[in-house]
């Protein structure tokens, strides 16, 4: 049973001393994975507070507290938008209430997303990207070497080719593309991890803050672009990634390849997923998008990816498929 705003207001007064709240509504709807409430204080400041429905809820919740903490003051400074800061917590029924400062802004659909917000979009990545990765060591969260990035791929691939469920010419692109070397030649960044059209606010027409940083690491930048490859709009792509590579310099000349195979291979990870559950629904609707993969992309079948490869999902497929997903996972 879904807790009441009252209730979690009443927690979050427990979890930071001398909050003193006037105002509390339900936030972000009733068929999530969390309790939330905005709240209002006397002097006019907004707060979240949030309560995990389940055991995968509370460990994202606990994942996304330690980035939270390891992006300190002095690093939240060489970003030009917002990010969520922890203001306390109190224990409930065996998990626990979270309180965080609320971080304003209005979220875009991945089918609404524009060229301006594209732009900022990947400027906003680029921002990530350039974070020194000395803190996130220091915090004790992963820190991958390309060659581990590489790996990580070939294993979902192999795994995803023991189930014999995936068109033999998908696992033949995917496969030209581990043993592309020239790919997997970059320098690991400061990534957020998770990153979907879900993480980002926007004030007109600028990203003004970024949620969800349970998956914060140093690993392949290319990561954080994949899921923009199924924008409805081609040119939404095109743009975030130059004004990605001009923040950038254009170091990382293969990003854009490997972001495509992160996009493609987020099916796969569907497919394993349903495997895993024994859940023949999830493996279906996989069989499926993975036939529907194979034939928006057979032009490109017999060639490795490459710079000119154009997105191979329709939004409506994308949403879809992460839509399914967070409600059964």
């Amino acid at each position: 049973m879904a807790r009441s705003h009252l209730t979690l207001a009443a927690l979050a007064t427990s979890a930071v001393p001398g909050l003193d709240i006037i105002e509390a509504s339900s936030f972000g709807g009733s068929g999530g994975d969390f309790d939330c409430a905005l709240l209002t204080g006397r002097d006019g400041k907004h707060w979240l507070v949030r309560v995990p429905r389940n055991e995968r809820a509370e460990a994202e919740q606990s994942a996304d507290l330690v980035a939270l903490r390891a992006l300190s003051a002095g690093v939240r400074t060489r970003l030009h938008f917002a990010v969520s800061a922890f203001a306390g917590q109190t224990p409930i029924n065996g998990t626990r209430a979270i309180v965080y400062e609320f971080v304003y802004g209005s979220k875009s659909a991945l089918g609404a997303i524009d060229v301006p917000k594209a732009s900022s979009i990947g400027r906003a990545v680029a921002a990530i990207h350039a974070l020194p990765t000395s803190f996130v060591a220091d915090s004790g969260l992963p820190v991958m070497s390309s060659v581990e990035c590489h790996r990580s791929c070939v294993t979902i691939i192999d795994r995803a080719a023991a189930t014999g469920m995936v068109p033999a010419a998908l696992l033949s692109r995917w496969e030209a593309a581990t043993e592309e070397t020239r790919l997997w030649q970059f320098q690991p960044t400061v990534i957020n991890g998770s990153l979907s059209a879900d993480s980002l606010l926007f004030a007109g027409g600028d990203v003004t803050g970024v949620l969800g940083w349970q998956e914060l690491r140093v690993g392949d930048p290319a990561r954080d672009l994949a899921w923009l490859l199924g924008a409805r709009d081609e040119a939404v792509p095109e743009v975030a990634l130059d004004a990605y590579n001009e923040v950038r310099g254009g170091t990382d000349r293969q990003v854009r390849q490997r972001a495509m195979l992160y996009s493609e291979l987020e099916v796969a990870k569907w497919l394993l997923h349903g495997t895993e559950l024994h859940n023949q629904e999830i493996v279906d609707d996989a069989v499926n998008l993975l036939a529907a993969l194979a034939d928006s992309v057979h032009r490109d079948i017999l060639n490795p990816i490459g710079p000119q490869t154009m997105p191979t999902m329709a939004v409506e497929d994308v949403e879809a498929m992460l839509t399914r997903t967070e409600r059964a996972i």
